[in-house]
């Protein structure tokens, strides 16, 4: 069993920056996809940034050139840096992680609740204007 934990939520003006950290546990396979979901309220979840299996990486159009997903395999952590805050990037950010071999970036991005093995529990992300 994956557990994933997420933190580095927190409060910030527009224009600031936050990295988020996705600490994973309690399964040695260390080949599996991952991505950051958020979801705003009112708002279903959506995905934000990804790693595939091979490497590659997703953004959603929204946070491309401000975001930067990265991940430390070393450490099972996975990051999200994140640049340049708008108030529309306020939600509860969730980290998820998938074992199929040769899942994308993109398959991830777009995938739903139940299309991702695991889940973390969140962390918000608060950006004030």
């Amino acid at each position: 069993q994956l557990q994933l934990a997420e933190s580095g939520g927190g409060s910030v003006q527009a224009g600031g920056s936050l990295r988020l950290s996705c600490a994973a546990s309690g399964y040695s396979y260390s080949t599996y996809s991952m991505g950051w979901f958020r979801q705003a309220p009112g708002k279903e979840r959506e995905g934000v940034a990804a790693i595939g299996t091979d490497g590659s990486t997703a953004y959603a159009d929204s946070v491309k050139g401000r975001f930067t997903i990265s991940k430390d395999s070393a450490k099972n952590t996975l990051y999200l840096q994140m640049n340049s805050l708008k108030p529309e990037d306020t939600g509860m950010y969730y980290c998820a992680a998938d074992l199929e071999l040769g899942m994308t970036a993109t398959q991830v991005l777009g995938a739903t609740y139940y299309g991702m093995d695991y889940w973390g529990k969140g962390t918000l992300v608060f950006v004030s204007s």
